[in-house]
């Protein structure tokens, strides 16, 4: 028999969804199961983009430019303007969601066994670029009593080794839903110059700052012209999950024309999901202003809920939507597997992101789980009352 290749093999698992045939096995069972384990917003993508698709009237689904169409990338110049970060269109690729724009970076920086130090919990998918690539993903603890804050950089200067070419940040996180403050970028651009590395910074979550927090750019840090490289994605900006569009932007002139090679390599991206992203850039900020509110609200509820619930413990994250709460569990996995399979209240049920799949080092996150607060108020409260009943129930190892 043909074998299977160690990279197939020691591919992870995605943690969000590896539970989905036990949920699959609660539906069939007649039961409601509250989606609380992927980040799939039910906020309305804007009309604006939605109608560029119905109105699109080209009698050939042609390839794009290989960075994307022009007028796309245009768009994006003006986008990044108004935010204060200035770019060039020669500086912006438009790649196949934010996922492919990391796997690009990835291969265009390191080689077999080059290393990328990345604070966990991360998103779990790093992982999985990470072995794609040849790269060997380094980690460095953030810990949630102290709401998953930037670790000491000394933990992460420890770290540095010959093999090290760059260091990895979500910002806002996820899944920790943390938002770096400029005084952390900054200590994190002094180590890339230090050892000469490049910053790489996943920003799909930009829009989405809270309680008077201010999201900065590693695009505008003085110094790291050459070492910055931001990852971006339509996918939550504008719910737009689907639309399968993001974009690596960098400065660096030999670094984008490495990543053009391999833009070229895939041929381009999506010409539908451009059209819809292109005209998602006019979308105006009282979308935005009432997106906000309405996660802060689902926020406020997901989260205080949880804290009301004997010993759990949930960071109020200032960012993204997401929430790491540890439980009273042994095993956060075996808890979510025994709420789909076993546990439901009033004919429903919660599937929840076991945490453990979010770090790197092994045994960490046992007993933590990521939850997105995506969905309506009413739905997160009936999430949180199932929850407090499941852990009373919980026939499993408390602690």
């Amino acid at each position: 028999m043909p074998a299977i290749s160690i990279k197939g093999q020691t591919m992870p698992e995605s943690p969000i969804r590896k539970l989905v045939p036990f949920a699959e096995r609660a539906k069939e069972k007649g039961r409601d199961v509250i989606h609380l384990n992927i980040g799939q917003p039910d906020i309305e993508t804007p009309q604006v983009a939605l109608d560029a698709i119905h109105d699109f009237t080209d009698k050939v689904l042609e390839y794009s430019h290989s960075a994307g169409f022009e007028s796309y990338r245009k768009g994006l110049v003006e986008y990044y303007g108004k935010l204060g970060i200035h770019i060039g269109l020669d500086e912006v690729i438009v790649s196949t969601g934010g996922s492919e724009g990391i796997l690009f970076t990835m291969n265009s920086i390191c080689d077999p066994g080059d290393e990328i130090i990345i604070p966990e919990p991360f998103y779990a998918n790093y992982n999985g670029f990470g072995i794609s690539s040849g790269v060997t993903v380094v980690p460095v603890t953030s810990r949630i009593e102290e709401s998953f804050a930037l670790p000491s950089i000394l933990e992460f200067e420890r770290l540095v080794t010959s093999r090290t070419k760059a260091i990895m940040i979500c910002n806002p996180g996820n899944p920790t839903g943390y938002l770096y403050s400029k005084e952390e970028l900054e200590k994190l651009r002094d180590l890339a110059l230090k050892y000469d590395l490049f910053l790489i910074a996943d920003e799909v979550y930009r829009e989405f700052a809270y309680d008077g927090h201010v999201p900065h750019s590693i695009l505008n840090l003085d110094g790291l012209e050459e070492h910055a490289i931001v990852i971006d994605s339509v996918s939550k900006r504008y719910s737009m999950c689907g639309a399968r569009i993001g974009c690596v932007v960098s400065r660096n002139a030999a670094f984008m024309s490495t990543v053009m090679k391999y833009a070229q390599a895939r041929l381009s991206p999506p010409t539908i999901a451009q059209v819809a992203s292109e005209a998602a850039l006019s979308t105006g900020p009282e979308y935005f202003d009432a997106v906000k509110t309405d996660y802060i609200n689902r926020r406020n509820i997901l989260v205080d809920g949880l804290n009301s619930i004997e010993g759990v413990f949930c960071p109020k994250p200032t960012g993204a939507f997401y929430a790491m709460a540890q439980l009273p569990v042994d095993s956060a996995e075996r808890f979510a597997q025994w709420m789909l399979s076993t546990f439901e209240l009033e004919g429903e049920t919660v599937m929840i992101a076991p945490a453990e799949g979010f770090y790197a080092t092994p045994g960490m996150g046992a007993n933590q789980v990521r939850l997105a607060y995506v969905l309506k108020p009413e739905k997160l409260e009936k999430a949180v009352e199932i929850m407090r009943a499941a852990l009373k129930r919980y026939p499993g190892t408390l602690l």
